[in-house]
């Protein structure tokens, strides 16, 4: 199935995720490799809602630019065209945890959001199209933060991730999460 074919089968979890996903489809729809960075306007991008093994935490960073808590995931290497393949490989390199694995039955993607970054040196601002799946961790998972982005990792209970001030769209995917794992 085509990832246009995916998306529309998606089913949006609030209003603004439905504005968000006509976004992604339409950009999907006008860039024939929507994963490549030079596409100035921005990109596809992947990330992880990563939860343990015993499925009662979800992993949250800290990350160092944006100074905030977020989910694991980031921009699609060369010749990555699935977003599953992104998240999961940025999960690993950002948390340092092997063996994550992709939630069996939940949706793909679990969430998609549309969000801003803020010009930096060399790169100017641009938007990053989000497609979010739920990943989980091994029993006993070793965490090791990639230095460069994240400041700090933390395994945080369901009801300690407020006090972490999610953004709306974080808080979505979250609740999606918990609906799927039956939290």
């Amino acid at each position: 199935m085509t990832l246009a074919a995916t998306l529309s089968r998606h089913a949006p979890g609030d209003a603004e995720e439905a504005a968000d996903l006509r976004r992604i489809l339409d950009f999907v729809g006008r860039h024939p490799h929507p994963f490549e960075r030079g596409i100035r306007e921005g990109h596809l991008t992947g990330s992880a809602i990563v939860v343990s093994a015993s499925w009662d935490q979800v992993l949250l960073l800290h990350h160092r630019k944006l100074d905030r808590w977020l989910q694991p995931g980031g921009h699609a290497d060369p010749g990555e065209t699935r977003g599953e393949d992104v998240a999961l490989r940025e999960a690993r390199e950002e948390t340092g945890i092997e063996g994550l694995v992709l939630h069996p039955t939940a949706p793909r993607p679990l969430d998609v959001d549309v969000h801003d970054i803020p010009a930096r040196r060399g790169e100017p601002a641009h938007e990053h199209l989000d497609l979010r799946y739920l990943v989980i961790a091994p029993r006993g998972a070793a965490l090791v933060p990639a230095q460069a982005e994240t400041s700090q990792l933390r395994w945080a209970r369901w009801d300690e991730v407020e006090s972490l001030h999610p953004d709306h769209g974080l808080r979505r995917a979250l609740a999606k999460a918990r609906a799927v794992l039956g939290r």
